[in-house]
C-alpha cells in the first residue's frame, strides 16, 4: 500500500505482507460500520495510514492502530494465510 506505515510521529517499520492482501470483511464489522460512522472508503483510509500493529487476544488476529476523524482506532484483522485475505473482523474508536 503506498505511504502505509508513514506517520510523523512514528518510524517506519517492517509492515507484514498481509497489510496488503485484498480485504474481506466479517457480517459482524458491517454491522457495525454505521453505527460507528465510518465508510469502506474511511476503513481502507485507515489501514493505508495505520501507524502500528500487535497481535490481538485472539489468536491469529491483529489489532492494527489507525486514526479517524482525529481520534485512534483499532482495526481487528485475521490474515488468511492459505488464501492470501485478509479479514477485518471489526474496527472501532479507542476512547
Amino acid at each position: 500500500m503506498p505511504g502505509f506505515g508513514y506517520h510523523a510521529t512514528v518510524i517506519r517499520r517492517d509492515w507484514p505482507e498481509w497489510l496488503e492482501w485484498e480485504l474481506v470483511f466479517a457480517s459482524h464489522l458491517l454491522r457495525r460500520m454505521r453505527d460507528r460512522g465510518f465508510t469502506e472508503v474511511d476503513l481502507r483510509r485507515m489501514l493505508t495510514d495505520a501507524t502500528n500493529y500487535r497481535p490481538g487476544s485472539v489468536p491469529g488476529r491483529w489489532v492494527v492502530e489507525c486514526q479517524h476523524e482525529h481520534s485512534e482506532w483499532h482495526v481487528i484483522v485475521e490474515p488468511d494465510f492459505e488464501s492470501r485475505l485478509l479479514l477485518v473482523v471489526t474496527a472501532f474508536r479507542v476512547d
